[in-house]
């Protein structure tokens, strides 16, 4: 049953399609941490770098592997350089570099011009400095099956890697200029293939999807690694995860008047918590999870004993809980779901080949004063309710969508300077910008 909690208020709008496309199945598109680059995923055993400026092929990174390349991540924090990390189905994982003079800012996009000498392997070059090609640095060599994602930490040291033999590995960047990679842990604790690892924003803290219907946390306690949480609520297969931004704040469209206390009380209410975490599935749902803080876990853990659990010790499992359902939208599996950093929106993909978006607003209702005869307290609750925004069916025709991710708008066409654009990525080897229009 499809439902929303309200009439959208925003439009879809297609902008380009990142030319040319693959011939075969496009699977994920990574955008650069810093530059106005992505890098596209193809079952043609190749990843393709687009330029977001012109939405025009720059490169394209090919003999690592023998298989599809099913996924890749760009490593944060890198200087001078990019380094992409890619998972193919061939069960490795590749490491590619580029010196590529792309180290510098944002706003200086514009002196960057196209070098087209040769049709179809363009490249975007400076007016002073060519660029080399890509290098294949080191081929990571573990996993029994198909790689499904790969994940950077926010430190940019460690690499996870899942796949379709249930495991987790972790693997260190040595940075000791030999492209050496050391084996941190391999975590098996999953009964089903997993589908998707994404690293907390800040904390070294590792979330995991799988096919087992779980999704679990994974932290390094006494120099070892191991799980410290098993969510379960989804009814099917758990496609893909992804964190809140940790400056993420509810839109204030419903809410009049000064909302300047609504905001400081949700903000202290999830300071303790941390960002969320958003998770889609086969069974068509898009959840909302919070950690519960330690104080209220110490509570559950001693029971009101002063003897601790045994089987929950302090300061080892973290109890999750489910914040929300979001309204459920999606006619078949859910595939990919992103949630934006700089605006807070959510947008969900899948097999139906719909694009929705969500939007978290405050949602104002007066505070109920539990002393009988008292006078009720009119001061708002900071309650916050998710709202579909916007809605596009067939986004890439009868093809399903396997992939959706948030991106900073850098084409000359853009409005304002911190506009958000979302790219899909669909079986029909297309990929696709589009823009929000509120």
């Amino acid at each position: 049953m499809i439902m929303t909690t309200a009439k959208p208020t925003a439009q879809i709008t297609f902008l380009s399609d990142l030319t040319p496309p693959s011939f075969e199945r496009t699977w994920l598109t990574a955008p650069h941490p810093t530059l106005p680059l992505v890098a596209t995923c193809s079952s043609d055993k190749t990843v393709r770098v687009y330029s977001l400026t012109k939405f025009e092929l720059l490169s394209t990174i090919s003999g690592g592997h023998k298989r599809s390349v099913r996924t890749c991540a760009w490593k944060p924090y890198v200087q001078g350089e990019s380094v992409l990390a890619t998972g193919s189905f061939d069960a490795t994982v590749g490491i590619w570099r580029r010196w590529d003079g792309y180290n510098r800012t944002e706003e200086s996009t514009e002196s960057w011009e196209w070098n087209s000498e040769t049709p179809g392997n363009n490249r975007l070059i400076n007016q002073e400095e060519d660029d080399e090609e890509w290098r294949f640095a080191v081929l990571l060599d573990g996993h029994d099956s198909e790689v499904k994602s790969v994940s950077w930490s926010p430190s940019g040291m460690l690499l996870a890697t899942c796949a379709r033999d249930k495991s987790i590995w972790l693997w260190e960047d040595l940075n000791d200029g030999d492209n050496n990679f050391e084996t941190v842990a391999v975590m098996q604790e999953h009964e089903g293939d997993v589908k998707c690892v994404a690293w907390h924003p800040v904390e070294e803290c590792l979330a995991s999807a799988s096919y087992d219907d779980t999704i679990r946390l994974w932290r390094e306690e006494i120099d070892d690694w191991g799980q410290v949480s098993c969510i379960r609520g989804h009814a099917g297969t758990v496609w893909y995860v992804d964190w809140e931004g940790v400056a993420n704040e509810p839109s204030t469209t419903a809410v009049t008047g000064d909302y300047t206390a609504l905001f400081a009380e949700w903000k202290n209410q999830h300071v303790l918590s941390g960002p969320r975490l958003v998770s889609c599935s086969d069974d068509r749902t898009v959840r909302i999870w919070r950690r519960q803080p330690k104080e209220q876990q110490s509570q559950s853990v001693f029971g009101g004993t002063g003897i601790p659990s045994i089987i929950r010790p302090i300061g080892t499992d973290e109890a999750w809980e489910e914040e929300k359902v979001l309204p459920q939208m999606h006619t078949l599996p859910i595939y990919a779901v992103a949630w934006s950093k700089r605006t807070g929106l959510l947008a969900s993909v899948g097999a139906d080949g719909r694009i929705v978006v969500y939007e978290e607003i405050f949602i104002t209702a007066p505070r109920q004063n539990l002393d009988a005869g008292s006078p009720v307290d009119m001061s708002p609750l900071p309650y916050t309710e998710w709202v579909v925004i916007a809605v596009l069916d067939g986004a890439h025709g009868i093809y399903e969508i396997n992939h959706v991710t948030w991106a900073k708008r850098t084409d000359r066409d853009r409005k304002e300077k911190e506009e958000e654009v979302l790219i899909t990525t669909a079986d029909d080897g297309s990929v696709k910008v589009w823009a929000i229009a509120r």
